[in-house]
């Protein structure tokens, strides 16, 4: 099943794909989805980042089967930096080389704290393309990525929520222009969805519509302004976003 959030002339509404259209939902993280009857076609809707997280979390030390060797551990991210489909990653360049970073991202259903591993799909709304936008001059500066993971537009999602999907190997490709700068697949990650949820609920709570980004195998590449961003995971879809120089 596919879940949006879109514009519409009476403001955002979350959405479930039906047929050609979208078809309007009262509650996204409900069970089962209650349909309004409010219905807008698919084709030219402009979709929006799928939803508006309290918590967005990234996962370090998640990058390659090395990483087993370092403890599990999280950074925020603003929840600020959350921005949809076709929005702009703006870049200062008082803070030096910038890279994107193709992630699959999990989104929370339901309040969930100190989940047991076979809790974790019933915790889980499905998944969405992430891109971890890092500064990465900045991260030997700051141990806590503060100044690294917090510029304007730093976290697109989107385009929308898949909730079928095996995230065990979700292939993903990275493109900047017309060329592939990267490719990979969660198959490569140190920790498993399931591991990442048991650890995170363990320190603090999740909510409905809290992202956790799972991690980058391999999958960052270098941007400038005036690039263009896609990042495609099988069985979600494509992610893109232009880069422009921030305003100062």
């Amino acid at each position: 099943m596919r879940l949006a959030r879109i514009a519409t002339p009476a403001g955002p509404r979350h959405a479930v794909a039906d047929g050609a259209d979208w078809a309007v939902v009262e509650d996204v993280f409900a069970r089962p989805l209650v349909p309004t009857g409010e219905r807008h076609p698919q084709d030219g809707a402009r979709l929006l980042a799928p939803v508006e997280p309290r918590v967005v979390l990234g996962m370090a030390h998640n990058t390659g089967p090395a990483d087993r060797e370092l403890p599990p551990q999280a950074f925020m991210k603003s929840a600020r930096t959350v921005v949809g489909p076709g929005d702009a990653i703006r870049l200062d360049p008082r803070r030096g080389e910038v890279k994107v970073e193709g992630e699959l991202a999990v989104v929370v259903r339901r309040q969930c704290r100190n989940l047991a591993p076979e809790e974790v799909p019933d915790a889980v709304l499905g998944w969405t393309v992430g891109n971890d936008v890092t500064a990465v001059d900045q991260v030997a500066l700051d141990e806590k990525m503060t100044q690294s993971k917090n510029g304007d537009g730093f976290t697109p999602l989107g385009p929308w929520v898949e909730t079928e999907l095996d995230p065990r190997d979700v292939a993903i490709e990275v493109r900047v222009g017309d060329e592939v700068a990267a490719a990979g697949s969660t198959s490569g990650l140190a920790r498993d969805v399931v591991e990442l949820l048991v650890y995170l609920t363990a320190h603090l709570d999740l909510g409905p519509g809290d992202v956790v980004l799972t991690g980058a195998p391999g999958t960052g590449a270098t941007v400038v302004p005036g690039d263009r961003a896609a990042i495609t995971l099988a069985g979600i879809g494509t992610l893109t976003n232009p880069v422009v120089r921030a305003a100062l």
